[in-house]
């Protein structure tokens, strides 16, 4: 009998698989790979919200783990995956810079902002009250990854490639079965894929579109990351990826044309060059009204789990909330209330009642 089976294989599955290994439990993976969140993701991880210049959710506990767990993944999958990367906020007037100085004196902020007003030197980007940096930043290559890992546990038979159907799992005295598969523990981390998920899709996973354009650009010359009214994030080979949209009607993987056009005449606001876009993708994020992950136990199957409600912060979100969530399973800690799906349990006894 397995420890556990995990559904899904983004961020968050992948997260939690790795976590298991390292605590030496046995697992098996059901996924299609139908949620693209993971995969078209910019994979920027940034410990500050640029917008209102303050510190995002746990950044100083997440920050710690998140280094040595994807240099990890990089020696054990033989890939290059975690990129440093400078990452500069854009000033759009002297209001901004002086709002940037005055957060870098706030408690937690001062050792991620710097304190250097970086000029413009690049003359192809319009931006003549110079940049604010972040620290402690860089980039992800989230499909890299998702292809990498996904090699790793087919090569050991620990990937069943297929949409989980929910009928054919069975509640046994030991834990669960599935298709011939015995596992003590079951853990859904599907993404936004959670809403067709019949336990669980009661928790308020709202799902927010984003797009993201890549282009080509061998005039702009740029290795930063430039944070103004859209990212821009270097790839390489004049390539760069452009991002990102957020819609919240829409809840599908296909890519428009009116997030093609807003995306552009942002960039345009202040790239003064010729580009090529090369690609346009989609994708729903996992986002929660609270702005909180979904972690925690069935309110009545007590073997099933859910990780889940990273929303654009999965990067750095992910080996955090999944070592929480392990603890939690394999040692009994508590855990963090505003992590805890129990928050959201009157839905449950409304969707569900007695």
């Amino acid at each position: 009998m397995l420890d556990y089976l995990v559904v899904g294989l983004g961020l968050a599955g992948i997260s939690f698989c790795e976590t298991l290994e390292q605590n030496g439990r046995s697992f098996r993976v059901v996924t299609d790979d139908s949620q693209k969140a993971s995969t078209v993701a910019g994979g920027l991880y940034n410990p500050v919200i640029l917008k209102r210049f303050t510190l995002s959710w746990k950044a100083h506990e997440q920050l710690p783990l998140l280094r040595p767990f994807y240099t990890g993944l990089e020696e054990k999958l033989g890939v290059p995956l975690d990129f440093p990367l400078r990452v500069l906020r854009r000033f759009a007037s002297t209001e901004e810079q002086n709002g940037w100085f005055e957060a870098s004196d706030r408690p937690g902020l001062g050792p991620l902002l710097s304190t250097d007003l970086i000029k413009n030197t690049n003359p192809v980007i319009d931006a003549p009250f110079g940049y604010g940096e972040v620290l402690d930043t860089g980039r992800l290559d989230t499909e890299l990854l998702q292809q990498a890992y996904r090699k790793y546990l087919t090569r050991r038979n620990l990937l069943v490639a297929e949409t989980f159907d929910f009928d054919a799992l069975v509640f046994t005295d030991a834990g669960v079965a599935y298709k011939g598969v015995e596992a003590r523990q079951i853990v859904f981390a599907m993404g936004f894929g959670l809403k067709q998920d019949p336990f669980f899709n009661y928790l308020p996973l709202n799902g927010t579109k984003g797009e993201l354009l890549t282009i080509r650009a061998p005039e702009l010359k740029e290795s930063r990351v430039i944070k103004s009214a859209v990212f821009i994030i270097p790839l390489g080979e004049d390539l760069y990826r452009i991002g990102a949209t957020y819609k919240w009607q829409d809840k599908t993987h296909l890519p428009t044309r009116e997030a093609r056009e807003e995306l552009e005449t942002k960039l345009r606001t202040f790239l003064r060059c010729e580009y090529e876009v090369v690609d346009h993708v989609a994708g729903v994020r996992p986002t929660v009204a609270d702005r909180r992950p979904l972690l925690g136990r069935h309110p009545v199957h007590k073997d099933l789990y859910v990780l889940n409600g990273f929303g654009s912060r999965g990067v750095m979100i992910a080996p955090f909330a999944s070592k929480v969530l392990c603890q939690f399973i394999e040692e009994g800690k508590e855990l963090p209330s505003e992590m805890d799906i129990s928050r959201f349990r009157k839905r449950f006894g409304k969707q569900n009642p007695s």
